[in-house]
């Protein structure tokens, strides 16, 4: 999706005929914050993930991918970084797993 996430969310918003009273009270956000979150202006807590794919109906994962690539993807682009930062950062998540899934099996 090449929109970022506030206006995902917007989107998912007035699709279900909410008005942002209706949303920000179904994620503890009030109306303000949360025009601030559609228009860019502010981020979107990532502890309210859970309660926006309950809200919607979407799969937590697939919304969590979403998040997490605007996040992305907007450090790169504010820092002038180039993308092959996603391939190193790619190499390191599989390295912690790696060590992660070690720790896990020492324990056992």
């Amino acid at each position: 999706m090449e929109q970022f996430f506030g206006e995902y969310i917007r989107q998912l918003r007035t699709k279900q005929g909410l008005t942002l009273t209706q949303l920000g009270a179904k994620l503890d956000l009030d109306s303000a914050n949360l025009s601030k979150i559609e228009n860019g202006k502010r981020d979107f807590d990532e502890k309210r993930l859970t309660q926006l794919s309950t809200v919607f109906d979407l799969n937590l994962e697939e919304l969590k991918t979403e998040f997490f690539s605007g996040l992305f993807a907007k450090k790169l682009y504010d820092s002038s970084c180039s993308t092959d930062a996603l391939i190193v950062a790619e190499k390191k998540v599989k390295y912690l797993r790696q060590i992660n899934a070690k720790q896990e099996s020492l324990k056992l």
